[in-house]
């Protein structure tokens, strides 16, 4: 996904201060790579901004960009890290998703990155 180029930001009102921000998609939807049958989730992001945060519209329309996508949950759930941290450099991160059960299986994801963000990429080996 190279929808990060699109994401809207704006300036964080009190950078001198740490605060989370929560969000939450409870709509997410995305396709299995394996049978193409729709996988049903929610998406959610919690961050402390640093300069800039992430805005909402933006937010939603990146996130609806994985409806037709084949990808496994883990994949996804790792790119919008990647995604959200490259466009937002926020000073800390963590996207989890849960997903609906398949065949009497539920299952949930959870990536962070707990570095400063600012100056390193969480792609490198932590």
């Amino acid at each position: 996904m190279n929808k990060k180029s699109d994401m809207e930001l704006f300036d964080n009102p009190h950078p001198e201060r740490d605060y989370h921000i929560t969000i939450r998609c409870p709509e997410f939807t995305s396709l299995c790579p394996r049978t193409g049958q729709p996988d049903f989730g929610k998406i959610i992001i919690e961050y402390c901004p640093d300069k800039l945060c992430i805005e909402l519209k933006s937010l939603k329309f990146y996130i609806q960009s994985y409806r037709n996508k084949g990808i496994f949950y883990e994949a996804l759930t790792n790119d919008i890290l990647n995604d959200l941290i490259a466009a937002c450099k926020p000073r800390w991160m963590k996207v989890t998703s849960r997903f609906t059960a398949r065949g009497g299986i539920t299952t949930e994801v959870v990536a962070e990155c707990k570095r400063d963000v600012r100056s390193v990429s969480c792609n490198d080996n932590m």
